[in-house]
């Protein structure tokens, strides 16, 4: 599994209708935070076990495209933390989490725990 990039809004529109049939999720990167490199460097682990096409993941990075990142933002309505990862799913978040608690295996937890 690679991660798609997040360069332009346009592509917001394409998460969400993908989220109609499949969980998409956002990572949002600081390329110059320790911390979020430590958090890419445990989204790429988990992005290699078993979660092949359960999902799609999307990578922002955000000293490239700040004005994304307010765009996700508004468009979710949740609060702008860096790193961050989104769960997207029929058109909402539906999970955020940011810092050391970004991970892709507790967010796909968190989506098999409510999915119906």
């Amino acid at each position: 599994m690679e991660f798609t990039v997040l360069k332009v809004v346009n592509q917001l529109e394409e998460i969400d209708v993908l989220s109609d049939t499949k969980p998409q999720v956002i990572f949002k990167h600081s390329t110059s935070c320790y911390i979020s490199g430590m958090a890419k460097k445990s989204l790429v682990r988990e992005m290699g076990n078993t979660n092949e096409g359960i999902v799609d993941v999307y990578y922002l990075d955000l000293l490239l495209h700040r004005n994304l990142s307010n765009a996700i933002a508004e468009r979710y309505q949740i609060q702008h933390q860096s790193p961050q990862l989104l769960l997207i799913h029929h058109r909402k978040c539906l999970y955020n989490t940011s810092h050391g608690d970004v991970s892709l295996d507790k967010a796909m937890e968190f989506l098999k725990m409510n999915s119906h």
